[in-house]
């Protein structure tokens, strides 16, 4: 599954050259650089490995070394006997190599602009409108790396932004549609356009949503995005 994407992702996950491994196993890795507020993350890739990066003072805790290979049920067993709590999956999405090509020769999405800081009182607007689930899932900021917006009725009604995600070549992207503009492909375009915008920047774009999210896992495949795995982390 990993070969249908750019190496930009595998690379961003250490998985270049990583082997799947058995189904039932899980693949441990220590990694000093780890960030400090991280005890440990998961990822379990889409026909491919589950890997569990770990710091050293963590890999301790788990009695686990690195390079290790335990069985998937062994590594949910030890993270129990030690006390580590996962917060909650993301499910996280990239588009394929075939895909990147059909988003970047689209054409301008449909009544959709750049937005600024001249757009900070329809955006206020538009915030206040918008459910509070999605404002706190989706991140959709004015002030990130790049915000596009799509105005419809002399007013926003679909946001979205991006930002380089943990300092790298990945964009982390968020979109908002009000409840009412819903059911017009507003969100695909607008999904879109934000990502082809990654993509002439050299950058990764990367969906990522909560794990039972479905309208958001089906604006994501609708946008051409693949599921690449589920994300993990125990915080310190």
């Amino acid at each position: 599954m990993t070969s249908a994407f750019s190496t930009t992702v595998t690379d961003f996950w250490g998985l270049t050259g990583v082997s799947p491994g058995p189904s039932d196993s899980s693949l441990v890795v220590v990694d000093a650089g780890l960030r400090s507020d991280l005890l440990l993350t998961l990822l379990d890739v889409v026909d491919g490995p589950l890997v569990a990066t770990v710091s050293p003072a963590t890999a301790e805790r788990l009695g686990a070394a690195d390079g290790e290979v335990v069985g998937r049920s062994e590594l949910r067993s030890r993270l129990d006997g030690a006390g580590l709590e996962l917060n909650g999956a993301d499910l996280v999405s990239y588009l394929p190599l075939e895909a990147q090509r059909a988003v970047a020769a689209l054409p301008p999405a449909p009544a959709t602009q750049v937005l600024t800081a001249a757009d900070a009182s329809e955006f206020a607007r538009f915030s206040a409108d918008a459910p509070e689930d999605d404002l706190d899932e989706a991140y959709v900021e004015l002030d990130h790396w790049v915000a596009l917006g799509t105005f419809l009725d002399d007013r926003l009604v679909a946001a979205a932004s991006m930002y380089p995600w943990r300092d790298s070549t990945v964009a982390d992207i968020g979109v908002i549609t009000l409840p009412a503009y819903r059911g017009r492909g507003l969100g695909r375009r607008l999904v879109q356009a934000i990502a082809a915008e990654a993509l002439a920047r050299g950058h990764e774009p990367q969906y990522r949503h909560q794990t039972g999210n479905e309208a958001s896992a089906a604006l994501a495949r609708s946008a051409g995005f693949a599921r690449f795995a589920e994300w993990d982390v125990v915080t310190a």
